[in-house]
């Protein structure tokens, strides 16, 4: 994405990415391989490649308060409406908030 951006002229400095995790950001802090780490996905080492050479910030961000929660887990009604809305996302009008809880049967 950063690369993306620089070819329209933005730049940017360290981009904070927002984990729930203390043991993902103190392993990425600290890479010693260790018998709890050795089955880490290649994934992970992408991200640990990026704090490395400084384009990415880890920030540490209570569970709760996690936004991307709202699209990779199921949620309940009230928590799903508090991410929603702290994403800016507008409820769309005439949509009956049952079909959100999934109440309706068919």
């Amino acid at each position: 994405m950063k690369a993306i951006l620089s070819d329209f002229g933005l730049r940017f400095g360290k981009i904070p990415l927002l984990v729930d995790s203390t043991y993902a950001i103190s392993v990425a802090k600290n890479p010693v391989l260790h018998s709890r780490t050795k089955h880490i996905d290649v994934k992970f080492h992408f991200l640990r490649d990026h704090y490395e050479k400084r384009d990415i910030d880890l920030v540490h961000v209570v569970s709760a308060n996690q936004l991307a929660d709202i699209f990779t887990k199921p949620l309940e009604f009230d928590a799903f409406t508090r991410l929603r809305d702290e994403l800016g996302v507008l409820q769309v009008e005439g949509v009956d908030n049952a079909l959100i809880k999934g109440e309706i049967e068919s």
